[in-house]
């Protein structure tokens, strides 16, 4: 019995034993594989400067020099597609025009500007000293005069002095326009003068609607259509300003006036027009001519567009035309 005791025992103490051997192997080998895989990471991490310069060597011996350049680009010339001959620096101060010129007509040596500054510095310092001694001798001689406060104040609006170049001389101001604009007031009873001699191709109705060949449908027609000549001369059927130069895919070049008191016309179809917007027309003076009639009215043929609205709502202008 006491020997199996003894037998049990040592079996336990070697199983220990290799159990703890291996126990420290295992770890040995853990903390081996992980500080491999640390300095690995390290490694990543580290810069090498030797190797940056190296290559910054390299580039720099790779690229050319300003001699280089220069005689790289030495054959880009005018014919180069970014050059706009038509551009030229302001105030620039690298361009000189040297050496002589000569008339390609007369053959005749012209003076370059820098000649003709030098030939011309000592007679404009001369003539600049006359006249500065001309005008100190006419402001002695000049009476003194109190101004009162009106002259003073009429003066300031007469003339300005150019304080900013310091040579005293009166400055030109901008002339105010003094004509006096026509006074607009047309009237119900007032008529209408024809702005083109024709026949009336589509009548005024607003009422019921009208027949457009072109269009082939009926439609509401707030003006009147005048036949016409193509070149033939449209005038102003009532004095107005001229309130719109525009253009309109159906009536093409139109021209709206002001007559006043709400009351406005629109010629179409228009061609060379000669007013412009805020101009003044009266009656008679030309406007445009007739032109070559739009896509809209192809089949009435060449004609004249006439309306007449008051506060923008359509007149009869048969009711007005004399």
């Amino acid at each position: 019995m006491v020997r199996r005791s003894r037998n049990s025992v040592r079996r336990e103490r070697i199983i220990m034993l290799a159990t703890s051997v291996l126990v420290l192997t295992a770890l040995t080998v853990t903390g081996i594989f992980v500080r491999r895989n640390n300095n690995a990471e390290k490694e990543d991490y580290v810069v090498d400067f030797e190797a940056i310069e190296k290559e910054s060597d390299v580039t720099a011996e790779n690229m050319l020099s300003g001699d280089e350049l220069d005689t790289l680009f030495a054959d880009v010339g005018t014919d180069d597609l970014d050059y706009d001959p038509s551009f030229q620096e302001a105030n620039s101060q690298k361009v000189e025009n040297t050496g002589n010129r000569t008339s390609a007509v007369t053959g005749v040596r012209t003076k370059t500007e820098a000649e003709s500054k030098a030939d011309g510095a000592g007679q404009s310092d001369a003539d600049s000293a006359a006249e500065d001694a001309k005008k100190e001798d006419a402001v002695k001689a000049a009476p003194k005069q109190e101004k009162s406060g009106e002259e003073e104040e009429e003066g300031m609006f007469d003339e300005k002095v150019d304080t900013a170049s310091g040579n005293g001389e009166p400055e030109t101001a901008e002339a105010i326009s003094t004509t006096v604009q026509p006074t607009l007031d047309f009237h119900e009873e007032d008529g209408l003068v024809w702005p083109v001699v024709g026949d009336v191709l589509i009548n005024y109705s607003m009422d019921k609607t009208v027949y457009f060949p072109t269009l082939q449908q009926y439609k509401y027609n707030p003006a009147i259509v005048i036949a016409a000549n193509q070149g033939d001369s449209i005038t102003a059927a009532a004095n107005g300003r001229v309130t719109a130069v525009d253009y309109d895919p159906a009536i093409g070049n139109l021209v709206v006036t002001d007559l006043g008191n709400g009351y406005e016309l629109t010629y179409g179809q228009l061609d060379n027009i000669v007013v412009s917007e805020g101009s003044y027309v009266s009656v008679g003076d030309s406007i445009g001519t007739v032109a070559s009639p739009t896509k809209y009215y192809s089949l009435e043929g060449t004609n004249v567009y006439f309306k007449l609205t008051r506060d923008g709502e359509p007149v009869n202008p048969m009711t007005r035309l004399q």
